[in-house]
């Protein structure tokens, strides 16, 4: 088993230095909390929404200097991290999450997909590759950002390319908490897979924020942190419970895909005239 760590994260508007600060404490709990993955929510370093200050600060490519304040956190505290930042390439920016191995390595990179309305299109191009995965502890890991999760298609394609975990950081705010009550279980539960879904709490105009961060079951069980505070949520993924769920409820080996490969259309026909 691999005991993870999801940090719902309070809104404060210290910048990237002082996010960096309490990312490392929350790793240090993490890591006496036994956990070997600390999940931040979206857009970690940069804070959601984002504004134009920010964006200055913390936009930066791949191998840019916070990825590299990010690497040493996890050296000195023997955690892997996922975290969010405005990814830039060249003049184009992506809403990016990167898994950082403990031993300070970027192991994967996902940008977007599914960009949520004029909030996320203002500042970010989309993504066009729908499934990362990485290797941590031996358990295969996808990356996805937010609203991607909302598309069971996306999650169907990581648990078809064999994601045992599923890791979402997010900026799931007021009043669509039926995202983190409702889809995330569902989703875990008809792709039978952990989804680690790992939200803000607090306020940053013009949003509220509503925490409900979830580690969510192939089983149909999950885990929820309380809304109104920020805190750190751990759960165990068990290989043993996804093979049994994938045993038990079929859908995987029952799943059709001949039905999905392309569009297809069969026109009605009668016999009379």
């Amino acid at each position: 088993m691999t005991r993870i760590a999801c940090w719902q994260a309070g809104c404060t508007p210290g910048g990237v230095a002082d996010f960096l600060r309490r990312l490392e404490v929350a790793a240090r709990q993490a890591a006496a909390d036994g956990a070997r993955l600390l999940v931040a929510p979206e857009m970690s370093l940069a804070g959601y929404p984002l504004r134009p200050a920010t964006l200055a600060e913390a936009a930066e490519p791949v191998d840019g200097p916070w990825r590299e304040a990010v690497h040493a956190i996890a050296r000195r505290t023997g955690v892997a991290i996922v975290y969010g930042w405005p990814e830039r390439d060249g003049t184009t920016v992506y809403n990016s999450v990167a898994l950082v191995t403990a031993q300070g390595r970027t192991a994967a990179v996902y940008r977007k997909t599914h960009l949520f309305g004029e909030m996320d299109g203002a500042w970010f191009a989309a993504g066009s590759v729908p499934v990362v995965q990485t290797s941590l502890d031996g358990l295969t890991v996808g990356l996805l950002v937010c609203y991607d999760v909302e598309f069971p298609e996306l999650v169907r394609a990581h648990a078809l390319a064999g994601t045992e975990l599923l890791v979402v950081p997010t900026a799931l705010m007021e009043p669509w908490q039926i995202v983190a009550r409702t889809l995330v279980p569902a989703r875990a539960f008809e792709s039978q897979l952990y989804i680690a879904y790992t939200n803000w709490t607090g306020e940053r105009p013009p949003l509220r924020f509503c925490g409900m961060t979830t580690i969510a079951a192939p089983d149909g069980s999950s885990v929820v942190a309380a809304p109104d505070r920020e805190t750190l949520l751990t759960g165990e993924i068990d290989p043993a419970v996804i093979a049994a769920a994938r045993r038990d409820t079929t859908y995987l080996a029952d799943l059709r895909q001949d039905l999905y490969s392309g569009p297809r259309s069969e026109a009605a026909t009668s016999e009379s005239r």
